[in-house]
């Protein structure tokens, strides 16, 4: 059924990731329903016209009224085109927001006009992102300055970028080549020069380029500056990194996992309850732990500083 509306609109891009096909697919099938419907109807309306058109000025005005059989039906098949849409797009929708275990981290800031791409292995460039083939990639997304907003047409994927916050997609490209990416979010006088190349490599190529560093950058990773950073801060006289209980929660195991807060809620240990935390710690306080105990961060550290920190928390597993 798949290929029915699949690949019917030769405008479309090429389609770069696994889901690609899906997205085409409901968006074909929906073009088609509304190009089905626009003919109909005005097709109707017009053959009705000119069928039942007054032809003189002594013909009767007939008194029409309501057929409810077929009331029924062209409001039940709407309804049902209309569910199966929404269920349709509700489960791509969940993939999207759901990336795999697996997936490789990749930190994208945005600012006027330019696109900056930081790896694991403090690798970074700018307006160029490589990824590998056939492996999913999550995109850890954050604006320097206004809201921006990262498409990449051949992936099908799109997400607002937004500062003081982070955002995520992720996606996982099925073949090799280069495609464009754009900021699809007026930012300002150069935003339509906001402009960035994906390269999809090989598995190989992908480590030989992010392991590709200078002698002495080992120890620029993200996690090793959050490392040094966290010891310069004395952070560890307040959090332990082993489990044990100190005047603030451990940070041992923390990320990814659910949090017990003191109102009996609980959140999910990500980037952006972390950065949270970082920069006003007592807005959520963890269940058994008091408030005004940890100073806030805020001014104290820069977004790259914070990044470091919540690079070298996620190794505290």
């Amino acid at each position: 059924m798949a290929n029915i509306f699949a690949n019917t609109f030769d405008w479309m891009p090429v389609q770069g990731s696994t889901w690609a096909e899906q997205v085409d697919w409901i968006n074909n099938f929906i073009t088609y329903i509304s190009v089905f419907c626009t003919v109909a109807i005005t097709g109707a309306m017009v053959y009705f016209g000119i069928k039942y058109r007054r032809k003189t000025d002594n013909d009767p005005t007939p008194h029409i009224t309501h057929n409810a059989a077929l009331e029924i039906v062209w409001t039940a098949i709407p309804t049902a085109i209309v569910c199966f849409v929404f269920w349709y797009g509700l489960v791509i929708y969940r993939e999207m927001r759901n990336p795999p275990s697996n997936a490789q981290e990749i930190n994208v800031q945005a600012e006027k006009w330019q696109w900056t791409f930081a790896y694991n292995t403090g690798k970074k460039a700018v307006n160029e992102l490589i990824v590998p083939v056939g492996q999913p990639v999550r995109l850890i997304m954050r604006s320097k300055d206004v809201n921006h907003s990262f498409f990449i047409p051949a992936m099908r994927v799109k997400e607002d970028v937004i500062g003081n916050q982070y955002n995520y997609l992720w996606f996982e490209a099925n073949q090799t080549g280069q495609f464009p990416i754009f900021c699809t979010e007026y930012c300002g006088l150069g935003h339509s020069a906001m402009l960035a190349n994906l390269r999809v490599v090989s598995k190989e190529a992908y480590q030989d380029f992010i392991n590709d560093r200078a002698a002495g950058e080992e120890e620029k990773t993200p996690e090793a500056l959050g490392k040094k950073l966290f010891a310069e801060k004395a952070c560890a006289s307040c959090h332990s990194t082993d489990g044990s209980v100190k005047p603030c929660p451990t940070l041992k195991g923390v990320f990814g996992h659910d949090v017990e807060l003191t109102d009996g809620s609980k959140i999910k240990a990500d980037e952006n309850y972390l950065r949270e935390s970082l920069l006003n710690p007592n807005a959520k306080i963890v269940k058994g732990f008091t408030p005004n105990v940890m100073p806030s961060q805020q001014g104290q550290l820069s977004d790259e500083q914070v990044d470091q920190l919540i690079a070298y928390i996620k190794t505290l597993q």
